[in-house]
């Protein structure tokens, strides 16, 4: 705790600044643009800060969301959870809802295949960096154990059997290796591609694409080459049972239980039976989606990539595939084939099938399989097929895979929510559920998770391209779709697609009132929805009204003449009455048309739930369109709502749906312009206008806008330097301008214009506040920030009775304070004269639609937080907290004296700042574009926390990334995942109890009694001891050059601390004896190597002589 006590002489003195991340020693009044405020009254300002340093950690808590690009499956039959792998390195791990885990590679090598460790608490992963991975699932956060790397050998299979600590793994060349899984370690024993196949095979049969051991008989081992050769190889014998030669090239091999049977699926589209007891030929070939043609022959059919075989008891075996398609039929959807005894059942998949497998009853290959779902990974979705029920109906996916549905253009975080919105929120969107889904319950259930106690009410919400909003449930660190509704529902259906847009809906940002309910949207066409809730359905006409912010080419000729006359629509500052703008010159211009977007005209009837109430559009001009909306902020007390752009600001009355304000940046300074400039031309400008704003802060829809609306994925395949690039440049204008902007030369009037054509309205918050110096009691006002770090206060008068404010016009007018800083302005905040955070006025939520009691009469119910009601303990005034992209700031109101400064960056620029409630205090958390994560104290703006978090940001999460109370933030870490983090210690230390348990102790299902003449018959594969074979008695060591034994980085949290110990110290030194051990045993491994060769040299000569020795000349 640090306690704050400054006393204010009245003298002016200037800020010390701070290099990057300094703190200010003393109060200082005085902007950094030069701008000297008059000297604050002497007061004394008491605050006890009580957040330090040791309250904030950063790490990640929970990633929600569908894996982006997948690669692999992986199913624990015991356990009951499920593992995804992923293209970039990532490991998702699901069982019952709340039981999700995220691990990632440090290589960020692909994963390219899933082996589980089956009710052992175990993951095998393969990546595409030839490196295998033991990870250890008895922990909630999972860690590696061990790591094999190969040197000399790419890793294109792996195989575990079940109750097994050897693992068969398949290389590029043709050859199986073995591994410990308990030690990690390469067994000596190999078995060799040209030890496979015959000897007079001239050509080398490819990849191992399959390995699995035989039901019959574990010591029996088939090996699946790629090009179509199939090998049973003798474990104990070292040598081949029998050789399987086939024309196609092999994708996938499977068992029938009783290890007589085996199919394979080819890359002709057929499906291959071979019978053990013939391995000639296939005992049935089968073209399930070929048809014969007319002139006899069978028509070509795609790859068949997978097939798995398995038996069921009360039915015939199932055949389940992926693939096979015929080539005739151009755009069909990817299938997978369910094919029962007779019936063939064909389900259409809406994205490419990644990965698919069986789920069944028995963890053992030899026993009646008994299949009960198919999981089908795809490349943008999670399904799993009931596959008990005739017509395979799938089952309802507890788990949020949907978040991508169409691509997530903002995002919003709101936590501690009032604990009623929640359950309203779900029962509304509950009526909306799809049906017809399995009545089973879901199949992937392991894991366990209870709620923890450090929980309450939290709310994302997402906006997409299509214009859909989505309401989540993210308490304790789940996610669970509550409400969903659409905004294109508004307007009329586009003729022909005549938008001029691939996306005119698409969200770019939301404001919400959590306590009065009121939903505010804006869209990408320069359109703002709000919305209000209601429990009831009702028959609504939605208001519009049309806004002209946007530069008359005609109006302005030069700057003498235009110094009174401003470039807008309205004939004067307010516009109460002007819902269609109109031209000075009378009539609607030639120029000018309606949005793009048509709002819809009749009555509608709509269902409980958000219901629009109102639609503002921005109107074209010239042929042009209007330039996005860059800020909004909604506030229920007043009735207002105010939005601007790169042109200017709009405010309006949604309570009397009339425009109260709309005036360029420039006008509304009125004289107290910083800068002294003219009036602009628009004429001499609009291309640099237009520029700037489509590539300033709605940059996400910028240069790429077509590519980024065609497909999602084009966010991530722009390289982290050009989109860093593309936000410089974004950026860049406007800070050039501001190193100009605070010398005040007007050496040239081309230069005014330039700096005038790029200040965006960045930022607007409505509170009570004091608008003058001399004012006396806090009044409504409207903070406007703009982007060359301009702050503006614009005072306002509303009336305070009902009746009087829907019938009385609201009042306001630009006139009031004007501070500076550096950057564009990104947040405003107060706080009171104690340092707590004064909340903005709200009004209570009541249903629009609700029956009305003819005894009562509705009120609106207001909510005030008044900065002067602590006067009687520090007078009045009240702090503002004002946030820019360089720099943080603290002035005290109405003085309007800087008391803190503090200059957050000077190589980068800070996208994200939130004030947020930590540990009963509040504190201001930026995210900056060099990827840190800092959080400062208020109001002194010390720093508390700085991570270097994201080296590397992209234009995807500098959109998506928010702060909220608590300390929690989150962004969308890949087109389909958000990940959630924390910045608070006392979140971190709670985080293991929030998260579920991957492993149950359960014990493992006994094998069936196969009876006494199936043993005796079945083979000796109970007597098959593996350690035996493969130990390192019996097979010797492997070559070191092969492989390299990687140890695992602490596989629990605690070994942490004893790692930097002594135990950390010998493993230290071990890993070092081994890395000397390895040099040293290369030699004597490349000398062991020629030997062994020239032993087989020396075996093959011999061979030779004994069998020519005895043959005549003419016999050879």
């Amino acid at each position: 705790m640090k306690k704050f006590r400054k006393v204010l002489d009245g003298l002016t003195t200037s800020s010390p600044v701070s290099g990057g991340g300094g703190t200010v020693g003393s109060p200082s009044c005085g902007s950094a643009a030069g701008t000297p405020t008059t000297a604050p009254t002497p007061r004394e300002i008491d605050v006890q800060e009580t957040l330090v340093s040791e309250n904030f950690q950063l790490c990640k808590t929970v990633r929600h969301g569908f894996p982006y690009q997948p690669t692999a499956l992986a199913f624990d039959p015991v356990q009951k959870i499920l593992a995804i792998g992923s293209r970039s390195g990532g490991v998702r791990i699901l069982g019952r809802p709340g039981v999700d885990c995220y691990c990632q590679h440090e290589s960020g090598a692909a994963v390219l295949q899933l082996q589980f460790l089956i009710n052992e608490g175990a993951l095998v992963t393969a990546c595409a960096d030839d490196t295998l991975h033991l990870w250890n699932l008895r922990q909630r956060r999972p860690a590696v154990l061990h790591s094999l790397k190969f040197n000399r050998e790419r890793i294109t299979f792996c195989h575990l059997p079940f109750q097994s600590k050897w693992l068969y793994v398949g290389t590029e060349r043709g050859n199986t290796h073995i591994v410990n899984i308990e030690s990690f370690i390469l067994s000596g024993y190999v078995i060799m591609w040209n030890k496979a196949i015959e000897l007079s095979t001239k050509t080398h049969p490819g990849p191992v694409v399959h390995l699995s051991d035989s039901p019959k008989d574990e010591g029996k081992l088939l090996i699946g080459f790629e090009s179509g050769t199939v090998v049973q190889w003798d474990l104990r014998a070292k040598k081949v049972d029998f050789r399987i030669y086939y024309d196609e090239a092999i994708h996938s091999v499977s068992w029938h239980h009783e290890g007589k049977q085996f199919m394979c699926s080819h890359s002709d589209g057929s499906l291959t039976l071979w019978n053990l007891r013939n391995t000639t030929k296939p005992f049935q070939v089968t073209f399930p989606h070929g048809k014969i043609q007319k002139d006899g022959r069978k028509e070509s059919c795609k790859p068949i990539l997978k097939v798995e075989y398995k038996t069921s008891r009360s039915s015939e075996p199932f055949i389940i595939f992926s693939g096979g398609l015929s080539y005739d039929k151009a755009g069909r959807r990817p299938t997978l084939t369910i094919m029962h005894g007779k019936a063939i059942t064909v389900l259409e998949m809406d994205h490419p099938i990644v990965e698919f497998m069986v789920l069944c009853e028995t963890p053992y290959n030899n026993e009646v399989q008994e299949p009960y779902a198919v999981v089908v990974l795809l490349e943008k979705d999670l399904i799993v097929v009931d596959l008990t029920q005739s017509n395979f109906p799938v089952f309802e996916n507890p788990y949020p895979m949907d978040v991508h549905e169409s691509p997530v253009t903002c995002t919003a975080y709101f936590a501690d929510c009032p604990p009623d919105i929640i359950p309203i929120l779900y029962s509304i969107g509950a009526k909306h559920k799809k049906t017809g889904y399995s009545q089973k319950e879901w199949p992937i259930s392991g894991g366990t998770w209870t709620l923890g106690s450090h929980t309450y009410p939290e709310i994302i919400i997402t906006g997409h391209a299509d214009g859909s909003i989505k309401f989540w449930d993210a308490s304790a660190i789940t996610l669970q779709m509550l409400y969903k509704m659409k905004t294109s529902k508004v307007f009329e259906k586009p003729k022909g697609g005549d938008t001029g847009d691939d996306d005119p809906f698409a969200v770019q940002m939301v404001s919400w009132c959590p306590q009065s309910r009121i939903f505010c949207v804006v869209g990408i066409a320069a359109h703002i929805i709000l919305y209000r809730f209601s429990k009831y359905d009702a028959n609504t006409q939605i208001v519009s009204l049309e806004v002209r912010l946007q530069c008359e080419t005609e109006d302005v000729i030069s700057p003498s003449e235009t110094e009174n006359n401003p470039c807008f629509s309205e004939p004067g500052p307010h516009s109460p009455h002007h819902q269609h703008a109109s031209s000075p010159r009378g009539g609607t211009p030639e120029g000018m048309k309606d949005s793009c977007l048509k709002v819809k005209e009749r009555s509608v009837r709509v269902p409980p739930g958000y219901q629009a109430e109102l639609v503002v559009q921005l109107l074209w001009v010239d042929g042009e369109p209007p330039q996005q909306i860059t800020s909004v902020d909604i506030n229920s007390a007043y009735g207002l709502l105010a939005f601007g752009n790169c042109n200017g600001l709009a405010v309006v009355d949604y309570l009397q749906k009339t425009i109260l304000l709309c005036m360029s940046t420039l006008d509304l300074y009125g004289s107290s312009d910083p800068y002294q400039r003219l009036t602009r031309s628009p004429r001499r400008n609009r291309q640099s206008t237009s520029e700037f704003c489509m590539r300033g802060l709605s940059n996400f829809y910028s240069d790429s806008k077509k590519r980024i609306r065609t497909s999602y994925q084009s966010l991530t395949e722009l390289s982290d330097n050009q989109q860093s690039i593309d936000m410089e440049r974004s950026r860049s204008p406007t800070s050039e301008s501001r190193e100009n902007s605070f010398s005040r030369s007007r050496s040239s009037s081309v230069s005014s214009i330039d700096r005038d054509t790029k200040e965006a309205i960045t930022t607007l918050q409505f509170g009570e506040s004091f608008a003058r110096k001399n004012d006396l009691i806090p009044t409504p006002c409207l903070w406007v920030g703009t982007s060359l770090g301009v702050v503006l206060l614009i005072p306002m008068s509303i009336p305070t009775d009902q009746e009087e404010r829907m019938e009385e016009s609201v009042t306001m007018g630009p006139g009031g304070a004007v501070l500076m800083l550096k950057g564009s302005v990104l947040r405003f905040g107060f706080l009171d004269c104690v340092g707590t955070l004064i909340q903005s006025p709200y009004e209570v939520w009541r249903d629009p639609n609700a029956p009305e009691d003819p005894d009562r009469l509705r009120r609106r119910k207001l909510v005030h937080f008044s900065p002067s009601s602590s006067q009687d303990t520090c007078g009045e005034g009240h702090l503002a907290v004002v946030c820019s992209e360089r720099q943080a700031k603290v002035f005290l109101m109405p003085s309007q004296s800087c008391l803190f400064v503090h200059n957050i960056t000077e190589s980068s620029f800070v996208l994200r700042a939130d004030i947020v409630s930590v540990c009963n205090s509040v504190c201001l958390a930026c995210f900056c574009a060099n990827g840190h994560v800092m959080t400062l104290s208020l109001p002194s703006l010390r720093p508390l926390m700085d991570v270097n978090y994201l080296p590397l940001t992209d234009m995807r999460i500098a959109r998506t990334f928010c702060f909220t109370n608590g300390g929690q933030a989150l962004y969308l870490s890949s087109p389909t995942e958000i990940q959630r983090i924390t910045y608070s210690q006392e979140m971190c230390d709670n985080l293991q109890e929030m998260l579920g348990e991957l492993f149950t102790p359960i014990e493992t299902p006994e094998a069936q009694n196969r009876g006494f003449l199936k043993g005796f018959f079945g083979g000796n594969s109970n007597n098959f001891d593996r350690e035996e074979l493969f130990g390192e008695a019996a097979a010797g060591k492997a070559s070191r050059s092969l492989a390299q034994h990687i140890p695992g980085q602490a596989g629990m949290e605690g070994m942490k601390v004893a790692a930097s110990g002594v135990v950390g110290d010998l493993a230290r030194a071990r890993i070092a004896l081994d890395e000397r051990g390895q040099r040293l045993g290369e030699l004597e491994e490349r000398t062991a190597l020629m030997m062994t060769s020239a032993e087989v040299f020396s075996k093959h000569a011999h061979e030779m002589m004994l069998k020519y020795k005895d043959k005549k000349w003419y016999q050879l």
